[in-house]
C-alpha cells in the first residue's frame, strides 16, 4: 500500500466524501473512488460504509485510519531527521511550472520542503512543458510540472493535480449553447439577469472559436484537446503560433467578443470580468493532468520531499 493511497483514504475519511475528497486532494472522484477499491482488494475488507448521503468507515475502516496517520506521521518525522544532514550546504532545487496551476500547489509543497530542506534555495521558472522536458534532459531543471506524461525511461513521473475542465464564454454564448436544443434554460431563467452556470453539452458550442494554446508548448494535451472537440463535431482551428502564451488576459479578451470559448477548471483563481462566466461540461470530456517529472535517478532527499508533498 502506497503513502498516496493512504492519504487518499484519510482524505475520504476526513472529508466524508467522495467528491468533497477528490476536490481537495485535486483528483478526480473516478481517481479517488478507483484508489479506495484497490485499497480495499488489497487488504480483502471492507473500510467503508457507503450511502446516500455520503461515506463513513467500518470498524476495520478506522483501525486503518488511525495506522495511517501513524505511518503518514512517522514519514514526516524520518524525513525531517535524515534533512538535518543534507543542510550543511546551500543548493538549488530548480523547479518548472506551466500557466494556471492551483494557486496552493506549489507554495504549500514549498513551505514543506523549506521546513525539513532549509538549505535548499528553490528557483521557480515559468516554462511550457516541452520546454521543461527539454530542460529535464539536458539536466537545466530539477523537477518539471508538466501537462502530459513524458515516454522517456530516463525520467519518472508522478501524477499530481486532476482538474476537470469546464468552459469560459460570454453569457450570450452559454444561453445560445443551453437553449440549442431546448427552450428549457429561459424557463429555468437563464434569460434574466446574469447568468452563473448551467452544465453545457460540448457539441452546442459548434460555430464558436477554441480559444487554444501553441501546440510547440505541450504536444501531447494538445492533441487530446483537439481529439475531444473533433468526437463532439467541433473544429479544433489552427494552432496558436509558438509565443503565443494563453495567459488569463487573452483568454479574457478573445472569450469576450462572443465568437469564441476557452477551457479552464472551476475552482481557477482568476477572476471574472464583468459578462464572461464559467460553465461546466456535461460528462466532464476534459481532465487535465498536471505531472511532477524528474531525473529517474535521482537520489536527492530534498527532491523526494517536495514530490511527496505535491501529490499528498
Amino acid at each position: 500500500m502506497e503513502l498516496r493511497e493512504l492519504r487518499v483514504f484519510l482524505a475520504v475519511v476526513a472529508e466524508g466524501s467522495l467528491s468533497a475528497a477528490a476536490r481537495r486532494l485535486r483528483l478526480s472522484q473516478p481517481a479517488v473512488s478507483q484508489t479506495l477499491t484497490a485499497i480495499e482488494r488489497e487488504t480483502g475488507l471492507d473500510l467503508l460504509v457507503r450511502s446516500s448521503t455520503g461515506v463513513r468507515p467500518t470498524e476495520a475502516g478506522t483501525v486503518l485510519a488511525a495506522e495511517a496517520r501513524a505511518v503518514l506521521a512517522r514519514y514526516d518525522q524520518a524525513l525531517t531527521a535524515v534533512g538535518r544532514f543534507a543542510t550543511a550546504e546551500d543548493t538549488a532545487l530548480r523547479i518548472g511550472m506551466p500557466l494556471e496551476l492551483p494557486p496552493d500547489l506549489l507554495p504549500g509543497a514549498l513551505q514543506a520542503l523549506a521546513e525539513t530542506h532549509p538549505g535548499t534555495r528553490t528557483e521557480v521558472r515559468h516554462l511550457s512543458s516541452a520546454a521543461q522536458l527539454d530542460a529535464l534532459r539536458d539536466g537545466d531543471l530539477d523537477v518539471g510540472l508538466v501537462r502530459s506524461r513524458p515516454a522517456d525511461r530516463e525520467l519518472d513521473a508522478a501524477v499530481v493535480v486532476e482538474e476537470r475542465l469546464g468552459v469560459l464564454l460570454t453569457e450570450a454564448s452559454l444561453l445560445a449553447a443551453l437553449n440549442a436544443g431546448s427552450t428549457a434554460a429561459l424557463a429555468a431563467g437563464f434569460a434574466t439577469g446574469p447568468v452563473s452556470g448551467g452544465e453545457v453539452r460540448l457539441d452546442r458550442l459548434a460555430g464558436l472559436e477554441w480559444a487554444g494554446f501553441p501546440r510547440a508548448d505541450s504536444p501531447v494535451w494538445f492533441d487530446e484537446i483537439a481529439a475531444v472537440l473533433r468526437s463532439h463535431g467541433l473544429n479544433p482551428g489552427p494552432a496558436a503560433g509558438p509565443g503565443q502564451s494563453l495567459i488569463a488576459e487573452v483568454k479574457f479578451a478573445t472569450v469576450s467578443s462572443g465568437q469564441a470559448f476557452a477551457f479552464a477548471p472551476e475552482n481557477w483563481s482568476q477572476p471574472l470580468p464583468g459578462g464572461v462566466v464559467w460553465a461546466a461540461l456535461a460528462g466532464a470530456p476534459l481532465v487535465r493532468r498536471t505531472w511532477a517529472v524528474w531525473a529517474a535517478d535521482s537520489r536527492r532527499r530534498d527532491l523526494a520531499r517536495l514530490i511527496s508533498r505535491l501529490g499528498a
